[in-house]
């Protein structure tokens, strides 16, 4: 996949059981709760969330906002995702199976959203600052830019040492990569702590951030 380290193959492969790891279920709701509680998504907002994989976080913020976009890169994630759609019988959400940094799935005279906003995906992206001018580019004048992912850690956290991710983020890094996009961030809170055990044997706490930014008006 161009642009990022994402595996289709491997989300492919854990798509099917994806949602019965009750960690998992418990960040997203938890990332879930602190996206509606800073972004307040209104009726009237377009989104796109990019690696909206099974769509846990998807299904929560669809009903607040006009219409959704979920992307992913993995076919059968957005499978599973669109079981739900029909079992659910939502009408707004669309998904995608697109990179958004190789893929002219939104061009230059397509849509563009109100809100941009993801859950633990962007450390699976290799070129970040790339990535976020390629989001910038979709947000609209005054839209919300809304990313949860892991805080700087010490390589412990992803089970497969040879996966090639991000050790999460420094928050000072990341916020300067924002503001070169002409993205004004306005809160970086932390909003939940995974814990986990990592190879040696310990557990250990990881947090997770959520950053809160808006695009300048023009």
């Amino acid at each position: 996949m161009s642009g990022t380290w994402n595996s289709p193959d491997k989300f492919n492969h854990e798509a099917s059981k994806w949602d019965e790891n009750p960690r998992r279920k418990a960040l997203t709701f938890a990332v879930s709760k602190a996206i509606i509680a800073a972004v307040k998504p209104a009726e009237t907002m377009c989104a796109l969330e990019f690696g909206c994989g099974t769509g846990l976080v998807t299904l929560e913020i669809a009903p607040l906002v006009k219409r959704l976009s979920a992307v992913d890169t993995s076919t059968e994630m957005l499978a599973v995702l669109n079981e739900k759609i029909r079992a659910l019988r939502v009408a707004n959400i669309e998904t995608r199976c697109i990179d958004l940094l190789s893929s002219a799935g939104f061009g230059e005279h397509e849509q563009r959203f109100d809100l941009i906003y993801s859950s633990m995906t962007l450390h699976h992206i290799d070129d970040t600052a790339g990535f976020l001018n390629r989001l910038s580019t979709l947000l609209c004048s005054g839209g919300i830019m809304a990313l949860a992912d892991l805080d700087l850690e010490d390589g412990s956290f992803h089970d497969d040492p040879q996966e090639k991710v991000h050790h999460g983020f420094d928050r000072v890094e990341l916020s300067a990569l924002l503001h070169a996009e002409g993205l004004q961030v306005i809160s970086f809170e932390t909003i939940y702590t995974i814990e986990k055990i990592n190879g040696s044997g310990k557990t250990v706490a990881y947090p997770v951030f959520l950053v809160i930014a808006i695009k300048a008006t023009v």
